[in-house]
């Protein structure tokens, strides 16, 4: 029987909250030269967050959903990987980056209901121009009953859903060379206003954790668009915040996809294989090559070189 302590006072005891975060945890893989080590683990009991050891500790955070789904009790559950550094371009001490996923109960009763997860987000340079941040249905990766695995670029620690889509930023990131994280812990940070297990530092100024902690990641307006779209889909949370951003899909109909795609900012485009991946690639250097090109030929007709005498 689980214990009734609720240390944060969110209305979900600390003993369900703790088996959530293990049921669901990702699997993290990051690069194997990264340079910041690994996920930190930050001291206790201190408002600024203070770096203990890079030694792959996960911080998580559970809390009611806002709405529930057919009635039955829903739950978003963050897994926060916190680093020592940003050591990628424009580098900064500190970086908070994370995954999340909503669960459904299966009952009235969560202490005793089985859980399933419904849908995953993940976050890729939140709230930046180079927004790249994905949300899909948990079926799509084959997530319902465990956690989704979870690619990291290296340096600036953004989160992908798929390996294919690491490539989509704004160009830093490649997820190659990768292998499992090795996770220490999943430490309860609590809420922002109950902190849990010494996380003073959450509210800190010195990154936007505070933030990331106080927003939910599935919205009605990204679910319904979402679902709007096959089921092998994942789609931009912000589409359009990017030049190269639309909506991004795993499936089996690329060339369709694809041919259809117009100027819709929410058609997919298939990301389903390292193939299609390439292909992607060969098309986005053509493109880039024909532009140059026309840009040369638009440059010589408008200044034109004099001809010899």
């Amino acid at each position: 029987m689980l214990s009734s302590a609720d240390s944060d006072g969110d209305g979900l005891n600390d003993e369900l909250e703790q088996s959530l975060l293990d049921e669901f945890a990702p699997t993290f893989l990051i690069n194997r030269q990264e340079c910041s080590a690994m996920p930190a683990e930050f001291a206790r009991g201190v408002s600024i967050p203070k770096v203990k050891a890079e030694n792959g500790t996960i911080y998580g955070q559970v809390f009611p959903a806002k709405t529930s789904i057919a009635g039955d009790e829903t739950v978003e559950l963050h897994f926060f990987h916190l680093w020592k550094q940003d050591c990628g371009s424009h580098g900064h001490p500190l970086d908070a980056e994370h995954v999340s996923v909503l669960v459904r109960a299966s009952g009235v009763n969560g202490s005793t209901a089985q859980w399933k997860a419904l849908y995953w987000y993940a976050a890729a340079h939140e709230n930046t121009a180079c927004d790249v941040s994905q949300i899909t249905r948990a079926a799509t990766l084959k997530a319902e009953d465990h956690g989704a695995t979870v690619w990291v670029s290296p340096g600036k620690h953004a989160s992908f859903l798929n390996q294919a889509l690491c490539h989509h930023g704004c160009g830093g990131d490649r997820c190659e060379e990768m292998k499992a994280l090795a996770v220490k812990q999943i430490v309860n940070l609590g809420e922002l206003e109950a902190p849990m297990n010494g996380s003073l530092w959450t509210s800190s100024l010195s990154w936007p954790l505070a933030v990331k902690m106080t927003a939910s990641d599935f919205p009605a307006i990204p679910l319904a668009r979402l679902e709007a779209l096959p089921p092998t889909d994942i789609v931009w949370f912000h589409p359009g915040r990017h030049p190269a951003q639309k909506t991004i899909a795993i499936s089996d109909s690329a060339a369709e996809v694809l041919g259809k795609s117009g100027d819709n900012t929410f058609t997919a485009i298939s990301v389903a294989s390292d193939s299609t991946g390439n292909a992607l690639e060969k098309s986005y250097r053509k493109t880039i090559h024909a532009v140059a090109s026309s840009a040369r030929r638009l440059g010589d007709a408008l200044h034109p070189k004099p001809k010899p005498e």
